[in-house]
């Protein structure tokens, strides 16, 4: 761009209308800096400013508008530009026409004698504007006026008046206006005409790549996730990042100096407190200091805060103004994270001790308008623990302590209390907290002093129904199912005086009692008690505040399911269970991990035992609060099922033996741990031992039935196995896995005695059975009588294609067809974790890649392999020996 001294005439002014020379320095295109770095989507953008009258660049100070304003002229070779940086209000509409004729005067503009000069300070002629007007509308090439710092004008006839000329002078004016605030010119007519070129704040902001170049053009190599961080905390902010790589820049740890940097102690502070607080007035002032303890705030909560009623119209001034204000709709503001961070210091060198003060308002505030979450925060930013437990157990959300996605946020805030609160809520809070983290009795000891509280205080029905679920959680936890019967109904004589709108809005605690009540009832062995309630859970309405507890219902259910021999609908049922909390994305540890021992178990049944052992090992993985007997027992018993699988029955009975002690009030659990032990004896030809195991076998535990009638046979009995066979009838009462056992059990006595045509025509009712839940182990477990059955060519076409050659079946002739179109290399790599029942985030965090990634995969997997489901892509895949 060239800029000339004037157009020659005698008639140009040396002086502005008070006499004084003109500044010099106003007409200056700034100069950048080195560091500058030049944004093209930016400079395409107001490349539009050629096509349209007006343009405005619209953003907070130190947002990058003026410099980015002076590299695009600096690029318009050709035409002119006419740059102007307005002065304060002072300036009059006879001082501001001055310096703009000045301005086109030096930027090569030649105008006539007859537009005239403004005489005094304080007003214009008319003339000047219309001459002015027709004296651009009439040029070949446009002229590009820049009005720099255009927020200083603020009188409105100078916004009329430069409204005519722009209006006027069509073509040949294309006005561009750096500003903060927004101009006083018609704006709504220029955007309905789409003559207006716009860019504001959000697109001023750098993005992540952007202001990785800008660090390394100071000089500094940073990896994307501090960038990621930097950008996320100045939020694009320009000045900002500029300041802090400036900072930076003098650390050996530019890195870590940019991490942990501290923005009330630096240059930061020093620019957005003299360039924005100290502009505004003292009330405003007053506001922005005590709404930097806030987050996002609507004007009644800022009132609360300066106890005046003016927080609507400072707060939309500010926001319009760009002073680090953004409004976000719906009557909601936030302030700029570091703006903020600098008024929280400044409140405290200003009015200290007004801090906690301030906190306590904000609760009490946001906890009257049903906003816990926020009141939560500021009661403990106040240390006003008394009230911050109050809130959580008023609003009935203790459940939080245990599941939905603030979980993890309310045991955080809450491990922060200290034990000077007291109180029944301060208790319940602790006891929740403890329970948390599976301490039963340190729970318990809270639990005894909150109850003592509420007698003495007549506490809240809400309160009283906290302690009933925590009640009920430390009874599942300890092995007390009578304690979570009475938990229980208490509960329920204490929910009709609760709030409705307060249960509705908190499913978790209804969710989580019964949980925690069908989980005592499943360890007390009152299966069908245990469904009724787990059932309700289950098929509850799926949402992340019951996520947990309808994953620990669904993979009790599926246990249920297993220890009635139905491994089939176990599977399901866990599979279900796997797919709850993946589908709200929360984090593991969540659920009990009682499903991924069902599905454990069910690996064993199918002789899959590298499958079964991964299984077992990822069932750890369980959340503190779900750690109760029931999972204790489950992970016992499948443990010593894998180590009989694999011929290691001292093993088995080292991992099943404290079960045995200890399970006394669960009869399944009792029950399956003498099954189990009874096996290893049996293994190790200890048939006494095993007998006595199972010496008093109940009707109600078919499985053990079976194992009886085994123990039995295997003594040379086999008339009694037969016997205890017929007075229980396993077959009626349990499903395919007891089934098969007691035919094969019966097929065996049959076969001992000589009747062979019964003893195949009971294998082939087991067979029947066992292929259809692919049911491989109990053909293992059988012993050698059962291999020439197995073996004739007349069953080839019961164990063809699932039953091992191991087990004495011919392998299958004809193979399943191949897939149309092979995997590929990742997709192999879904599916091996697929078949270890890994959920998709699970699968996607193993793997590195996104949770749509690995559906994008799976969605190939089961085309190719002709599927649907999980299990069916697993199956096939084991089919086709992909696995």
């Amino acid at each position: 761009m060239t800029v000339l001294e004037g157009d020659g005439t005698s008639e140009e002014p040396l002086a502005d209308p008070h006499g004084d020379p003109f500044l010099r320095t106003r007409f200056a295109v700034p100069a950048r800096p080195v560091t500058y770095l030049r944004r093209k989507r930016l400079n395409r953008h107001l490349d539009e400013a050629l096509r349209t009258p007006l343009t405005m660049v619209n953003g907070s100070a130190g947002a990058g508008k003026t410099l980015l304003v002076a590299d695009w002229v600096e690029r318009l070779d050709g035409l002119p530009v006419a740059w102007l940086t307005t002065e304060a209000a002072g300036d009059g509409p006879g001082m501001f026409w001055a310096y703009l004729l000045r301005a086109l005067r030096t930027a090569g503009v030649a105008l006539p004698a007859d537009i005239g000069f403004p005489a005094d300070a304080n007003r214009v002629s008319p003339a000047l504007q219309a001459r002015l007007a027709a004296q651009l509308s009439v040029r070949e090439r446009s002229v590009v006026v820049v009005l720099d710092e255009f927020d200083r004008v603020t009188a409105p006839e100078i916004a009329e008046q430069l409204e005519f000329v722009l209006r006027h002078a069509g073509p040949g004016l294309r006005l561009v206006l750096v500003t903060r605030t927004e101009p006083l010119l018609p704006l709504h007519r220029y955007r309905a005409a789409g003559e207006l070129t716009e860019i504001r704040g959000a697109e001023l902001a750098f993005t992540p790549p952007e202001a990785a170049r800008l660090m390394e053009l100071h000089g500094l190599r940073l990896p994307p996730a501090a960038v990621r961080a930097l950008v996320e905390r100045t939020r694009g902010w320009a000045a900002g990042l500029r300041l802090s790589a400036l900072a930076a820049g003098q650390s050996p740890d530019p890195e870590a100096c940019l991490k942990e940097f501290e923005a009330d102690r630096s240059a930061i502070a020093d620019f957005l407190l003299a360039e924005v607080l100290k502009r505004q007035n003292p009330e405003t002032q007053d506001l922005l200091l005590r709404a930097g303890l806030l987050d996002r705030f609507c004007p009644d909560l800022a009132n609360a805060l300066t106890g005046r009623t003016d927080a609507a119209l400072i707060l939309e001034r500010l926001s319009r103004d760009n002073a680090f204000v953004e409004h976000l709709g719906h009557g909601l503001y936030r302030l700029h994270p570091l703006f903020a961070e600098i008024l929280r210091a400044h409140l405290r060198l200003r009015l200290p001790g007004l801090e906690p003060e301030l906190h306590r308002r904000a609760a009490d505030w946001l906890r009257r308008s049903g906003r816990l979450p926020e009141a939560l925060g500021h009661g403990a930013a106040a240390d006003d623990w008394e009230f911050t437990a109050d809130a959580l157990v008023d609003d009935l959300a203790i459940g939080q302590f245990f599941t939905g996605p603030r979980s993890d946020a309310v045991t955080g805030l809450f491990a922060r209390m200290g034990g000077g609160s007291t109180g029944p809520a301060p208790e319940l809070v602790r006891a929740a907290g403890r329970l948390a983290r599976c301490e039963i009795d340190d729970g318990l000891t809270h639990l005894r002093r909150a109850r003592h509280d509420l007698a003495e205080d007549d506490g809240t029905a809400a309160a009283r129904l906290s302690c009933a679920l925590l009640e009920a959680l430390a009874a599942r936890l300890s092995g007390a199912p009578e304690r979570a019967e009475d938990a229980a109904r208490e509960a329920q004589e204490l929910r009709d005086e609760v709030p409705a709108e307060l249960l509705e809005r908190h499913p978790e605690l209804t969710a989580l009692l019964l949980d925690h009540l069908g989980s005592a009832r499943l360890w007390a062995g009152r299966f069908e008690e245990a469904r009724d309630a787990l059932s309700t859970v289950a098929d509850s309405a799926p949402e992340a505040a019951t996520a947990l507890p309808r994953e620990d219902s669904l993979g009790r259910l599926a246990l249920i399911d297993h220890l009635d021999g139905w491994p089939g609908r176990a599977e399901r049922k866990a599979h279900a269970a796997l797919a709850e909390t993946e589908r709200f994305g929360l984090p593991r540890p969540s659920g009990s991990g009682v499903e991924r021992l069902v599905l454990a178990a069910v690996a064993i049944d199918r002789d899959e035992l590298g499958q079964a052992q991964a299984l077992l090992d990822m069932s750890a993985d369980a959340h503190p609060a779900m750690r109760d007997p029931v999972l204790a027992a489950g992970r016992a018993l499948t443990t010593a099922r894998l180590h009989l699988a694999r011929g290691e029955p001292g093993s088995a009975l080292k991992a099943v033996e404290p079960q045995l002690a200890a399970a006394a009030v669960s009869p399944w659990a009792r029950g399956q741990s003498a099954l189990v032990a009874a096996d290893a004896h049996l293994a190790e030809g200890r048939t006494d031992t095993a007998a006595s195991l199972l010496r008093d076998v109940s009707d109600e535990q078919p499985a053990c039935a079976v194992g009886a009638a085994r123990v039995r046979l295997a003594t040379g009995r086999a008339a009694d196995a037969v016997r205890l066979l017929d007075r229980t009838h396993p077959e009626r009462h349990a499903g395919p896995a007891v089934a098969v056992r007691a035919a094969l059990v019966r097929a065996q006595a049959a076969d001992e005695a000589g009747d062979a045509v019964a003893a195949r025509r009971l294998v082939v009712r087991a067979l029947a059975e066992a292929r259809r839940e692919r049911l491989r182990r109990p053909f293992r477990e059988a012993g050698p009588w059962i291999r020439p059955h197995l073996g004739s060519a007349s069953l080839h076409w019961l164990t063809t294609g699932w039953l091992a050659p191991a087990t004495g079946a011919t392998p299958h002739t004809q193979p399943p067809p191949p897939v149309v179109e092979e995997l590929s290399g990742r997709e192999h790599d879904v599916l091996r974790r697929l078949a270890l029942a890994m959920s998709t985030e699970e699968i996607a965090a193993d793997l590195y890649v996104s949770v749509n990634t690995v559906k994008t995969h799976l969605k190939s997997v089961y085309r190719k392999l002709s599927v649907n489901r999980r299990n069916e892509a697993v199956r096939r895949a084991r089919e086709l020996d992909l696995l």
